[in-house]
């Protein structure tokens, strides 16, 4: 599975941004997408998380401002970013949990988006 995000750029203040990631390849059944991000000197943390189902999880940070969305049929998953604030300016990732089934059993992986940068000035 291969993941490409597109959306990132500069905003001012107060401002909104809509990230979006396509899933594309053969390799399992994709199950739970989500959205992370590293700022500069800072280690990567999860900003929004979307199960195949719908059911949403979101960092304490995240909660009111962004809103993250999907589309099964089409592999893909947005983030709506409002309110944006200096503070939000990192690189953000898309990941997605993808299970492989196979004669020997499922086995889980892993896959990341190579990052689309989100700058808010102040």
């Amino acid at each position: 599975v291969h993941l490409v995000e597109s959306g990132g750029g500069l905003v001012q203040f107060g401002g909104s941004l809509r990230l979006s990631c396509v899933a594309s390849g053969r390799g399992g059944s994709i199950k739970t997408m989500a959205w992370y991000r590293q700022a500069p000197g800072k280690e990567r943390e999860l900003v929004a998380s979307i199960t195949s189902r719908g059911d949403t999880n979101y960092a304490d940070f995240a909660k009111g401002r962004f809103t993250i969305s999907r589309n099964n049929a089409e592999n893909t998953v947005d983030l709506q970013m409002n309110n944006l604030k200096p503070e939000d300016t990192a690189d953000y990732y898309c990941h997605a949990d993808v299970v492989v089934t196979t004669i020997e059993g499922d086995t889980n992986l892993e896959h990341w988006g190579q990052g689309t940068l989100v700058t808010a000035s102040s």
